[in-house]
């Protein structure tokens, strides 16, 4: 895993050797056969599972496109699945991110938008600051008209541990420019995510 925006480098085997720790504490013997790989396993996902910490999302952001024959309507990407962690609990976070913006002059490859969620997504995190670092990126980065950003997303600290309540998702929004000031704007986005069709 790169060692970009981390506090003070970790290194493979002091990463291996707390998953042996945190088996002990649970009860197992990390020397077990079936348990000899398992650090190592560990530290591997978590080189996939936080692989945001390694990107600068508004880099995807770089290359536009100008050439759209004047097109200004508002462009949708919906049902972006992701999964992250949250960072109270390191439980899983599943959802589905929509973005939304009104270009000014140039558009961004969908995929790019795709890869702003996972960059962000693949971090520890709270929904809601997830929600609004996607929105400003794209803000900033474009500077369109506006901005609009809802996830979808299912807790696993609050389906595997706690209140154990299944099936029940939290929904946030971050609304930019013209997606906040204007409510005829705010819902046609809504309109065209459609959570509820979707569920």
């Amino acid at each position: 895993m790169a060692q970009k925006n981390k506090p003070s480098a970790v290194t493979r085997e002091a990463a291996e050797e707390a998953v042996r720790t945190l088996l002990r504490w649970a009860g197992e013997d990390p020397a077990r056969e079936g348990l000899l790989d398992t650090p190592a396993r560990v530290v591997d996902a978590y080189s996939d599972w936080f692989s945001g910490y390694a990107i600068d999302p508004a880099e995807y952001l770089g290359r536009t496109f100008e050439e759209v024959a004047g097109y200004d309507e508002m462009v949708v990407l919906r049902d972006i699945r992701f999964e992250s962690f949250c960072e109270h609990h390191m439980a899983p976070i599943i959802g589905r991110a929509h973005v939304g913006y009104l270009p000014t002059d140039k558009v961004v490859g969908i995929s790019k938008l795709a890869r702003v969620v996972d960059a962000y997504a693949r971090r520890f995190q709270v929904q809601e600051k997830l929600t609004a670092q996607i929105a400003h990126c794209i803000g900033k980065v474009l500077q369109p008209r506006g901005v609009a950003v809802v996830i979808d997303a299912q807790h696993q600290c609050m389906t595997t541990r706690g209140v154990h309540k299944r099936g029940v998702s939290m929904i946030t929004s971050q609304m930019l420019g013209a997606f906040r000031d204007d409510a005829r704007t705010r819902a046609e986005f809504l309109r065209f995510i459609d959570i509820d069709s979707h569920s």
